[in-house]
């Protein structure tokens, strides 16, 4: 696989370097992609703005085609899309590096790690999102440039029975995400982590393959996961204030003119502004729509939550240790004060 990821980032880079030498201020076409169907979903909402601000910005000097969901809907096919020059930018977890000689970046994936979306705002605008920046360009070769960090909410547990605490997850069978680090958590939380393809969670939940999953409220909504017996009660344990990543091929941008630069990322500002506006919006939304169509839910306030970071913060401190990322996790951590 590594081998196979290795060898799509040189052609993505010959790709990239020979697209961007054959693009004028006056003819630029970038694909723009991400992996949910739903136009319901922040992430069309922010591509879409990125199309209409950077073709008025560019008085249509730059042509801007989106993709939703349908150049794939696992991230794997975006990135491998974006390795090969056949998309210019897309949305995608960070979680994919790992495979790709990028440790760090799971750091993003670490559970309780933020405690609100202003704190998650004060750490990726800021010293921290800066430095990850920095560390994703060099350990990629600017194969991936982080364009913006953009968001898909906060994940809650949802399963065939309400979880307030660490003991009301042992033995049940939890689709989460494929991050190690993830899965320890959960693992120590007496739960067993399972794999689950996105589009296929719901068949799971429905049959019992799987006894629960996490994500957020709008995309567990968009997907009626809650009408499920194993999706039907949610449980606000606010374990993860995701991160999501704008990706660019880092070689490919800076073979474009300063004006084409300059257009991209005014664009990109207001594309983030709208993903997350919407993004916090459809949170209370999607909340009451899983309400009103039956989904029980536990709230914020009725979880233990300081049980769940006793378990979590060992966890953030052994990676931030194995992976030489102690001062960025303080900077994490500084930025809630």
């Amino acid at each position: 696989m590594k081998k196979k990821i290795l060898g799509a980032l040189l052609a993505g880079v010959m790709a990239a370097t020979t697209l961007a030498s054959s693009v004028s201020a006056a003819d630029l076409n970038l694909i723009v992609a991400h992996n949910q169907t739903s136009l319901e979903n922040p992430y069309a909402f922010g591509i879409i703005k990125f199309k209409e601000k950077v073709e008025e910005l560019s008085g249509g000097a730059i042509e801007v085609t989106l993709h939703h969901g349908t150049l794939g809907e696992n991230e794997s096919e975006l990135i491998e899309k974006l390795e090969m020059g056949a998309a210019s930018m897309v949305v995608a977890s960070p979680g994919f590096m790992t495979s790709i000689g990028v440790p760090e970046v799971d750091m993003f994936s670490l559970l309780y790690l933020f405690d609100s979306f202003d704190h998650w705002e004060a750490a990726l605008d800021g010293e921290f999102g800066t430095a990850m920046k920095e560390v994703v360009k060099e350990k990629t070769g600017n194969n991936f440039r982080i364009m913006a960090y953009w968001t898909s909410s906060v994940r809650d547990v949802y399963a065939k029975k309400p979880v307030t605490s660490p003991a009301d997850m042992q033995g049940l069978s939890i689709r989460t995400q494929s991050s190690q680090v993830q899965q320890d958590f959960f693992k120590a939380c007496g739960a067993i982590p399972t794999s689950v393809a996105w589009g296929e969670l719901y068949q799971a939940l429905q049959q019992g393959v799987v006894d629960g999953a996490e994500n957020d409220y709008t995309n567990l909504m968009l997907k009626d996961h809650h009408k499920t017996d194993n999706g039907h009660y949610v449980s606000e344990t606010h374990h993860d204030y995701t991160t999501r990543l704008l990706l660019m091929n880092g070689n490919f941008y800076d073979g474009l003119t300063d004006e084409q630069k300059a257009w991209i990322d005014e664009a990109v500002v207001a594309a983030t502004e709208e993903e997350r506006a919407v993004t916090y919006k459809m949170f209370e939304e999607s909340k009451a729509k899983v309400i009103e169509d039956g989904g029980e839910v536990t709230e914020f306030a009725d979880i233990d939550i300081d049980a769940f970071k006793e378990i979590a913060i060992p966890i953030q401190d052994k990676f931030a240790e194995e992976n030489n990322m102690t001062d960025y996790l303080e900077m994490v951590r500084n930025a809630a004060k």
